[in-house]
């Protein structure tokens, strides 16, 4: 598949999502696999464009194309501005977010709540692709299925999408109503895909390497799109890619390098951020990362505690170098999927 001239490594991508796809993390997920990866949204307002917020944001220093924006907004003509405005700071892909079910952004008519009134929908999408093209610049869409179970209307505005030039549709398989909650569906998203010859890339619900397998088979997408599933797991890609070459499971990774990539990680993350918000924005991360493992709650609430970029990453080391020596106690393969389980495990270093 291809996004105009480019050429994803693979078919699993990074989803973009508000406060976690930062250039950081977007690096991590694809030096572990993931092939393409969407930055988290720009607001369309000229006015925000030069906050510290933004300008992170629109920060790509050093990172690897594609390099693709996600902008946000419900008036063509801003949206527009945007799109040219991310091209000067490095954009090479334009995607325009029509998925966000976030109130405070829905409230503004924009994400999702922009499926509401087609018409507005399709005058944002030329406005942007106008701008866009001049620079060579391909759009895509993200979107859901619908605004809620009664209106859903993913292809009919994927087929104007495509008619107006964007050239990859990703659609999340729930309605804006559903917001995270209940089950993707995946017919809506077969629908699309029925209904277009550009790129589809099928998003939802996909956390594991059967999943992803399953989603691409009922769907006939093109690629698959890893949002959530890759909080505190971005090797997920490495593993979707292995088992789908493969047939077989990829072996989870060792503590030890989980250690050395959430180390890594934040302190790619404190460059972009500084001490104060880099520690504070951190925590999550961090919580992802140890989410499953033995303590991992209690460490959590220490983190919230630490207001220090050297004593968060002492902290860090220390867990996962504890966790290493407690695993080598009872002669078990050191593995950040615990052998024998996380109860087999309690028990045997109680």
């Amino acid at each position: 598949m291809n996004i105009g001239p480019f050429i994803p490594a693979n078919r699993f991508f990074v989803a973009p999502m508000a406060g976690v796809t930062d250039r950081p993390f977007r690096q991590l997920c694809r030096s572990l696999g993931a092939g393409y990866a969407v930055s988290e949204m720009v607001s369309s307002r000229p006015d925000l464009w030069h906050t510290p917020k933004t300008a992170r944001r629109a920060d790509h220093t050093g990172e690897p194309g594609p390099i693709a924006v996600q902008i946000a907004g419900a008036e063509p003509l801003l949206m527009a501005q945007a799109a040219a405005y991310n091209i000067d700071q490095g954009a090479q892909i334009i995607d325009i977010n029509m998925g966000c079910p976030a109130k405070k952004v829905c409230n503004k008519w924009a994400g999702s709540a922009i499926m509401q009134d087609e018409a507005l929908a399709l005058r944002i999408i030329e406005a942007v692709v106008a701008a866009c093209a001049p620079r060579a610049v391909p759009v895509t869409l993200k979107m859901r299925t619908g605004w809620c179970q009664a209106h859903k209307n993913a292809v009919a505005l994927a087929r104007s999408a495509e008619g107006a030039g964007v050239q990859m549709i990703t659609v999340h398989g729930r309605t804006r109503e559903q917001g995270y909650r209940g089950q993707a569906e995946y017919d809506t998203i077969a629908a699309v895909k029925a209904a277009v010859g550009v790129p589809v890339v099928a998003n939802g619900d996909i956390d594991s390497p059967e999943k992803a397998r399953e989603v691409l088979a009922l769907t006939g997408a093109d690629a698959v799109m890893i949002g959530r599933a890759a909080q505190g797991r971005p090797w997920i890609f490495r593993e979707i890619a292995h088992f789908m070459a493969s047939g077989t499971r990829l072996a989870p990774p060792l503590v030890a390098e989980v250690r050395q990539l959430a180390l890594a990680h934040l302190q790619d993350h404190y460059s972009l951020y500084g001490e104060f918000l880099g520690v504070r924005s951190a925590r999550k991360h961090i919580g992802w990362y140890v989410a499953s493992l033995p303590g991992g709650a209690d460490f959590r609430q220490r983190m919230n505690l630490i207001e220090n970029c050297e004593q968060q990453v002492a902290a860090v080391a220390d867990f996962f170098d504890q966790l290493n020596q407690r695993m080598d106690r009872i002669g078990d393969a050191v593995s950040y999927d615990l052998p024998g389980g996380k109860e087999k495990y309690l028990e045997a270093t109680a």
